[in-house]
């Protein structure tokens, strides 16, 4: 188990350190903002969404801890080729993932790399960090333009 956490904090540093998908896209079609004032970590998350409602490209902006940063640089790795119904899903199973309770059994395959940011929920606070990325794309594929907040 101890070899399994260090994997994923290793995940977490990486992805931190060098977030995948980290800018703006010139073509976006959805656009959100999110805000987490518990400890600052803000972020703009563009999609390019096709006619079909596939998710084609995923970037994000802003700045924030290395969790924040790091679920924002693995969910936009997990979007892209998922329709937005599949996108949809993905956020239940994760947000229902984080936030239920540490001892909870978690079918941590179905989430593949995303599985790494199920330590946040030993340490409640830190589970808006990881969720604010997801938040913010709820936002997005329902056209809400107004910033969100994580509170």
């Amino acid at each position: 188990m101890s070899e399994l956490r260090d994997l994923y904090q290793e995940v977490i540093r990486d992805h931190s350190r060098n977030p995948r998908n980290f800018g703006k896209l010139d073509s976006a079609t959805h656009r959100a903002e999110g805000y987490n004032p518990l400890c600052g970590d803000e972020l703009a998350l563009e999609l390019c969404v096709d006619e079909g409602r596939e998710i084609s490209q995923a970037c994000f902006t802003g700045r924030g801890c290395a969790i924040s940063t790091a679920s924002a640089s693995l969910l936009t790795e997990a979007l892209c080729g998922k329709s937005v119904d599949e996108a949809e899903v993905l956020f239940e199973t994760f947000h229902g993932a984080v936030t239920a309770p540490p001892d909870a059994p978690t079918d941590s395959e179905s989430l593949g790399k995303l599985a790494c940011l199920l330590g946040v929920r030993e340490f409640p606070m830190r589970v808006k960090c990881a969720s604010l990325a997801w938040h913010t794309l709820q936002a997005a594929v329902h056209g809400e333009t107004d910033p969100i907040t994580t509170e």
